[in-house]
């Protein structure tokens, strides 16, 4: 795999530049967060960081994530953050699981093979999913509009959707709506 243009790379190439190297180590991932809906929105939103979910049990030990990092040229800046000195733009973090989106713990990340590896995203929907969580729980207005960038660039499964918002709660049932009314009004 070709190393990024650590200048100019975007959330998507350093994903999969990433992705890649820790699994040929061992060390499976999912991209979640504004990363994937970075990638899902394709380039229309960018998000500053890739939030890579740890997907083991157990977890690799720290050491060998470290040692994993450090051989792609990253080093550790603080905690669970990692920065490669040529990518002043983007940082790397790895975040606590298990993999959810609200209390739904059954998400099945997207399979992508990239030469020959298999690397893993959550899919458009459930990126959908995780910005309206953040919409929701964590009043970021912003979230919605990333939502809005993901679903106007995808099929999205509108039932699934629905769905899952009504198991989530009034609050999420809202944000779908809300979601939709942006999508409408955009298309005006």
């Amino acid at each position: 795999m070709k190393e990024p243009d650590w200048k100019n790379c975007e959330e998507e190439d350093l994903w999969q530049w990433v992705a890649v190297n820790l699994q040929r180590a061992g060390i499976a991932t999912v991209l979640v967060g504004g990363a994937a809906a970075a990638v899902h929105s394709r380039g229309a939103y960018h998000s500053g960081d890739l939030d890579l979910l740890l997907d083991a049990f157990p977890l690799p030990k720290r050491e060998l994530l470290q040692k994993a990092m450090e051989g792609i040229g990253f080093t550790e800046a603080k905690g669970r953050y990692f920065r490669h000195p040529e990518c002043d733009h983007l940082y790397v973090e790895f975040v606590p699981g298990p993999l959810h989106l609200g209390e739904d713990y059954n998400v099945r990340p997207q399979v992508r093979r990239l030469e020959g590896v298999k690397v893993r995203i959550i899919s458009p929907t459930d990126s959908v999913k995780d910005r309206l969580t953040s919409y929701v729980y964590f009043k970021a207005r912003e979230c919605l509009d990333q939502a809005a960038l993901v679903a106007s660039a995808n099929r999205m499964k509108w039932t699934e959707l629905s769905a899952w918002a009504e198991r989530e709660g009034e609050p999420m049932v809202t944000a779908v709506h809300d979601l939709r009314r942006l999508l409408k009004k955009k298309r005006v």
